[in-house]
């Protein structure tokens, strides 16, 4: 059974840092996302790796402040939020998706396993 499980969210201070963690469960997919969505507007991607050369991607409003990673021994998915904002505040979720991110990108429907999201809240 494919499972995504994130932890780690909360509240932070504006310059702030939080690490969230995804455990995942089942066989590896080619690509790991992070993404976000806040009340009242869509789900963006946030930032992405991509399993078989460890390529990273990231939303140009989070770059230079987040960092993904996964830990392949633990099966886990990593993002850390530097400098935080409050304009990061949202749910976040992460994903992942069987294409190699140069053929899904952030396409949402791309993605066909999500976790049961996480809050991050700036103030």
């Amino acid at each position: 059974h494919v499972q995504l499980v994130e932890s780690g969210g909360g509240s932070a201070l504006a310059g702030g840092s939080v690490r969230l963690s995804c455990a995942a469960s089942g066989y590896t997919f080619n690509t790991y996302s992070w993404f976000r969505q806040a009340p009242g507007q869509d789900r963006e991607g946030v930032a992405a790796i991509d399993s078989g050369d460890g390529s990273t991607y990231y939303l140009k409003s989070v770059e230079g402040r987040f960092t993904i990673s996964k830990d392949n021994a633990k099966n886990t998915l990593y993002l850390q939020m530097n400098s935080l904002k409050p304009e990061d505040t949202a749910m976040y979720y992460c994903a992942r998706a069987q294409s190699p991110f140069r053929s899904c990108g952030f396409a949402t429907r791309e993605f066909g396993v999500w976790g049961q999201g996480t809050q991050v809240t700036v103030s």
